[in-house]
């Protein structure tokens, strides 16, 4: 178990996990970090929950996960990397990507979610995000947003970004202009890198980059309540690549199922609800 310490201001970004070996975001730590520090596990004072998998399914594993989401009851998924960003719709159990639009070269894209019968999709450093027709992948217009997109989910009145920051901005789903801001904590210490979100049961699951930790948070307060362990699920893939990670939450609200995967991965996960 590894706890990430940063002295000074700023934040916590590893969480110390009994039997995660190997998995502290040590790699990808933020500048500033100054030790790691071996620590004893606290009963009850780190709620971790190991995910259950239920079932696992193909994907492609050439599809640098950015977003990943249901819309009644069709999977959809948004890619990124340069010359390879697009935006999908993929058949479930087989891994088949149905239909795809690409975006311009210059772009790298991030974090998607549904909104009604549209699709928003971000770019990563562009300030950037695109409205498309679900149905058609027409391309409906733009938003420009300031610093960079990561990820993107929404709630009944609200678009939910993550930017790499431990803050989490809602968005106007009409105008994309800035409702509120909450900073994400755990143990009273923001928790920055959030990535991939899904807005599941009132919760908001946000992937933490470079992690094989979920949390989930209050979206009223920004506070952790609880993780969802994958580092088990990760370790069976035995991914080489150091930037093939955990990112990619889908809840299906039709069948209440939730389905994870990440970047470059073969295989999609249906998990267990947390508890």
């Amino acid at each position: 178990m590894v706890r990430l310490v940063q002295a000074g201001r700023g934040m916590f970004m590893g969480v110390a996990l009994a039997g995660l070996a190997g998995a502290a975001p040590v790699a990808s730590a933020p500048a500033g970090l100054v030790q790691v520090q071996a620590v004893r596990p606290k009963p009850a004072a780190e709620p971790v929950e190991p995910a259950r998998v239920i079932a696992a399914y193909p994907h492609d594993a050439g599809a640098f996960t950015q977003g990943l989401f249901f819309s009644d009851g069709r999977l959809f998924e948004s890619t990124g990397q340069h010359g390879q960003s697009g935006l999908r719709e993929v058949e479930l159990k087989t891994g088949r990507v149905l239909r795809e639009v690409k975006l311009a070269r210059r772009y790298f894209g991030e974090g998607s979610t549904a909104w009604g019968k549209t699709i928003i999709s971000l770019t990563w450093q562009h300030g950037v995000a695109f409205r498309w027709d679900r149905d058609s992948f027409r391309p409906l217009g733009q938003f420009s947003y300031t610093g960079e997109g990561w990820g993107l989910t929404h709630d009944a009145s609200d678009l939910i970004m993550s930017d790499g920051s431990a803050e989490l901005r809602f968005l106007d789903p009409a105008t994309f202009a800035e409702r509120r801001r909450i900073r994400v904590k755990w143990q009273g210490k923001p928790v920055r890198q959030l990535n991939e979100l899904e807005y599941v049961r009132g919760e908001i699951l946000a992937n933490i980059w470079h992690s094989d930790l979920i949390a989930r948070i209050d979206p009223a307060s920004g506070v952790i309540k609880r993780f969802i362990d994958l580092s088990q699920v990760t370790a069976s893939l035995k991914l080489r690549d150091s930037e093939a990670v955990l990112n990619g939450i889908a809840y299906d609200a039709k069948a209440g199922k939730l389905y994870v995967t990440g970047k470059d991965w073969p295989k999609l996960f249906e998990i267990a609800l947390p508890q």
